[in-house]
């Protein structure tokens, strides 16, 4: 345990316990909106940022920040607009950051042994001042996150809902794609920008199998997430490796390990449910029902002429356009 005395140590597990926090819990609105690959993008939007700051020679964190978010924002109104798809999105994000970093980091006069510690994670060249910068923007995150995490699910699991029902479409996505980008940011020190969106999406994949709800998959991934990040970092100093790769590499244990153990909860808690055969014929509107029923979700799924029914409460419900109808 000598390495707790160490400095750079300290800085480095406080700087993976927000990342392994932050990432996760962006990642869970990313994944609903089906856009795993979207902090991949982001990551190469960062590398953009660091090649800038080396070549104007300006901290490469709050650069890459800037960078991130003005170019995350760009995409998402352009992807709304109808003028560039997802994936075109993502592909310029892919190959233009890149492309631009490389090329700002080599007219800065350094070559990619200087970016690697970006790409992949470096515990040596944690600075005090970066752990500030990720200390505050960690603190946001969550906060926003956890804040507004009844808007922002409502957008990412059914937006033609939530604008119905008046709430800030555009406004909220935005959100969304800010805070994705600043968490890529955060990362780059310890996950490195190449591999934090698996750290992004991973725990989230892991919590679906374990929990059953949207608050508590988020909560389950952030604390997994906590746990792949701080025990690769530890994990890296006595291997002598980047901590990227480890901590990566231990979040898709856990999702394996995760996989067989929910198998085996859900024969536990299986039931079975009975109705009684009028209830098969009855149709109406249900009341206010803000349970968002879809795959997963823990009840029970019947197949029922052409749609899926759900079970929840003895009553089987449908969903509707913008509600449910009670079968």
């Amino acid at each position: 345990m000598d390495w707790l005395s160490l400095a750079f140590m300290q800085r480095a597990l406080i700087a993976a316990l927000i990342t392994g926090l932050t990432a996760p819990a962006i990642g869970t609105f990313l994944v609903q909106r089906r856009l795993s690959l979207l902090g991949d993008g982001l990551g190469h939007l960062a590398v953009a940022g660091v090649g800038l700051a080396l070549l104007t020679g300006m901290t490469p964190l709050p650069v890459a920040v800037a960078i991130c978010i003005a170019g995350s924002v760009a995409i998402e109104l352009l992807r709304e607009s109808g003028r560039a798809s997802g994936d075109v999105g993502l592909a310029i994000l892919f190959y233009g950051g890149l492309s631009a970093g490389l090329l700002l980091a080599g007219l800065a006069g350094q070559g990619t042994g200087t970016l690697s510690g970006y790409l992949f994670g470096s515990l040596l060249v944690m600075t005090g001042q970066d752990l500030l910068y990720i200390t505050i923007l960690g603190v946001v995150i969550v906060a926003v996150a956890i804040g507004l995490l009844p808007q922002l699910f409502a957008v990412s699991a059914d937006e033609p809902f939530a604008r119905s029902i008046g709430l800030p479409v555009r406004l909220l996505n935005i959100v969304v794609v800010s805070l994705a980008a600043i968490t890529v940011t955060v990362s780059m020190r310890t996950v490195g920008l190449l591999l934090v969106s698996a750290l992004m999406v991973v725990p989230v994949a892991t919590s679906n199998h374990l929990v059953i709800g949207f608050r508590r998959g988020l909560f389950a991934a952030m604390g997994l997430g906590a746990l792949a990040a701080t025990s690769g970092t530890v994990g890296s100093y006595y291997l002598n490796t980047a901590p990227g790769p480890l901590i990566v590499v231990i979040a898709i244990t856990l999702f394996a390990i995760s996989w067989p153990a929910s198998r085996a909860l859900e024969r536990r808690t299986r039931r079975v449910v009975e109705l009684p055969d009028e209830a098969l014929l009855a149709h109406q509107p249900t009341e206010v029902h803000p349970h968002v029923h879809q795959e997963n979700c823990g009840h029970l799924a019947v197949q029922h002429a052409g749609h899926t029914d759900y079970v929840h409460d003895g009553h089987r419900h449908a969903a509707h356009e913008d509600h449910y109808d009670e079968h």
